[in-house]
């Protein structure tokens, strides 16, 4: 019989095909099985056009047979099958498709393309079976025709056709699998438990049963005649089995799904043992048509907050699993969110392992990330509790994404960032926040520290509190980031009180502080001369009221963002410019005072480490020599 040469360029078209196009191996069960379901629909839109046709959907099914004596693996369908000439057509040209020209041919039949999803667009996917298989024959029987054909290949060396005996319209591809070899071990693609998994993985929602025999445990049936000690023994059977779950969760209204099987659903496709905190179920149609499916967690994942940690949403093309975690269709900031986005639309590249562009990627991420906000507010506003464990969870996520790109997208997250009230004992909203603020307030104020408690004994607060002003408290080291990053709130600029400006001050007011300053102008000079580089200012302070001393920086560099980098860039960081502010109608002022009328510079020394050493202390950092402070304070008890 005459071998007949592929119409295609040759040998190194095949090999290209082969062994360069898929990224993984096992992807060529996907590709058959999509194969068969293409076939599948193709009758039954038949059946839908040509009365003659009597076919029901509930009778097509897909049948894997694995056989490790002979090594051979088989994939078959009772679809629509193939005629001699639609095998040479087929399969003799590599790179056509007959299944995307079957599906332009549906482009004008709304009715039909509504009820029928074709896979394929490229006709690459059958030759991916030369990937673990040394020699592939297909045998065919197309509708409505008595004769069947054998087509036989075993690689870029061409292909024979033959007739042969097939008893019913349908397609048998049998693979002889290659010997292990090349690091590859091939034997596992004729192990059923192998088979199962990928099926699982990559087909579980083709829409037609795909079936194969399987070895399960039940407990034998008890002997009448038992004995009262009987125990039960277990046998092993075969029996046939479906595979998958063909109607995927998402492709059914939200109203006939129970929360249980959402939950179910979660656990079992995301390996959580707990139930999410929220579930969105949505879809769009229109310039890019979709449906997904995105959970919320209730905690943080383990790895969460590691470089090990992907993003990324389950992408499908008509219930077959694309990619297991496209990182597009999520913003960095809802990174914590899982879920699944299945799609006719994507245009894939040639192995369907990944897409060609991606404009309808940015449609879909942009409408996701609106639908996570609006699902998030919807919390929040309704069950302010359950919001606040989402928080917990993932709060310091969102102050990340406000604080990266520049604040690129504060917009977005504002409305969903909490903080610590010093008026309420609680968490408040910014909009929560910025309805309770008096008339007359200049800024919308905060305060970075380690705790709630220690933040509100800080000296720079009191005076804030005084005046009935509202303090949002930031207990995370990116908290200072975030509110520089915002810039103000509907008009009103965030401001650390720890600013010289916190508190605008009169006119009378400017004069008292400029009187008093000139008036310890010596005290200071002889602070900042005793401290040396230490510090490069030292100043009467206009927000301590009975503080004695406080640090603040000068600068773009804060001392919250010099404590972040610290730890997060260890010794080699930025630093701010540390300012010693002292208050001039303080008892430790007056101390200073006299030791410097006097002249007495030692003292004068002593008390400007001291003082120095409890500003560092109150504003969270660490004193350079703890042993030397120690010994100063005992020094000055005696």
């Amino acid at each position: 019989m005459a071998k007949k040469q592929f119409k295609a360029e040759s040998k190194r078209l095949l090999d290209l095909m082969v062994n360069s196009i898929y990224t993984h191996k096992e992807i060529f069960l996907r590709e058959l099985i999509s194969n068969a379901s293409d076939a599948e629909d193709k009758l039954a839109y038949k059946s839908l056009t040509d009365g003659s046709v009597d076919v029901k959907r509930k009778d097509l099914a897909i049948t894997i047979v694995p056989d490790k004596e002979k090594r051979m693996l088989t994939v078959s369908d009772n679809g629509i099958g193939m005629s001699k000439e639609e095998l040479e057509s087929n399969l003799g040209t590599i790179a056509r498709s007959g299944s995307g020209q079957f599906k332009a041919g549906l482009a004008e039949d709304d009715k039909a393309a509504g009820d029928i999803d074709v896979i394929g667009q490229f006709g690459v996917g059958f030759y991916s079976a030369f990937m673990v298989a040394d020699s592939v024959t297909v045998i065919s029987r197309a509708w409505g025709s008595d004769e069947a054909w054998m087509w036989q290949s075993d690689g870029a060396d061409g292909y024979t056709m033959t007739p042969c005996e097939k008893d019913a319209p349908g397609t048998d591809i049998l693979m002889h699998i290659k010997e292990n070899g090349d690091g590859e071990d091939y034997d596992q693609y004729l192990e059923t438990q192998k088979l199962r998994g990928l099926i699982k993985k990559y087909s579980d929602y083709i829409r037609y049963p795909i079936r194969m025999e399987v070895e399960d445990y039940r407990m034998k049936d008890k002997p009448a005649d038992a004995p009262e000690d009987y125990k039960p023994e277990w046998e092993t059977v075969k029996e046939w089995k479906t595979l998958n779950s063909m109607v995927p969760l998402w492709q059914r209204r939200k109203s006939e799904v129970e929360p249980e099987e959402y939950n179910a659903f979660y656990k079992e496709k995301f390996g959580d043992w707990q139930d999410p905190l929220a579930v969105i179920h949505t879809s769009a149609e229109g310039a890019v048509t979709y449906k997904a499916m995105l959970y919320i967690p209730a905690q943080t994942p383990y790895d969460f907050y590691t470089r090990e940690y992907e993003k990324g949403l389950q992408l499908y093309s008509s219930g077959v699993l694309i990619m297991d975690k496209c990182a597009d269709l999520l913003p960095d900031h809802f990174r914590f969110v899982k879920g699944v986005v299945d799609s006719a639309d994507f245009s894939l590249n040639i192995s369907r392992e990944v897409l060609q562009h991606t404009r309808q990627l940015k449609v879909i991420a942009g409408a996701l990330e609106k639908k996570i906000k609006s699902e998030l507010l919807k919390t929040q506003k309704e069950d302010f509790e359950k919001y606040e464990k989402f928080w917990a969870a993932f709060g310091t996520q969102l102050k990340y994404g406000v604080a990266n790109e520049y604040g690129a997208h504060k917009d977005v997250l504002q409305d969903l960032l909490l903080f610590w009230s010093s008026s309420e004992g609680k968490n408040t909203t910014l909009a929560a926040y910025k309805d309770r603020m008096p008339e007359g307030q200049p800024f919308c104020y905060y305060a970075c520290g380690e705790s709630v408690d220690k933040i509100a004994k800080l000296p720079q607060v009191e005076r804030i509190l005084d005046k009935g002003y509202e303090i949002l408290y930031c207990t995370e080291d990116v908290d200072d980031f975030v509110m520089k990053a915002l810039g103000e709130l509907d008009g009103k600029q965030f401001k650390s009180v720890t600013e010289e400006d916190a508190l605008p001050q009169s006119d009378e007011e400017k004069k008292q502080a400029e009187e008093k300053a000139e008036a310890g102008k010596p005290v200071l000079e002889a602070v900042k001369e005793a401290l040396g580089d230490q510090v490069k200012e030292v100043r009467v302070s206009a927000i301590l009221k009975s503080g004695a001393c406080c640090l603040s920086a000068d600068g773009p560099i804060s001392l919250e963002m010099e404590k972040y980098m610290s730890k997060v860039e260890g010794g080699q960081h930025m630093k701010a410019q540390r300012v010693l502010e002292l208050n001039p109608d303080s008892a430790p002022f007056a101390a200073l005072k006299r030791a410097v009328d006097a002249g007495d510079k030692d003292t004068v020394a002593k008390y400007a480490k001291v003082l120095y050493g409890q500003a560092l202390l109150l504003a969270g950092l660490p004193i350079d020599d703890p042993a030397e402070y120690t010994q100063l304070v005992c020094g000055l008890m005696v």
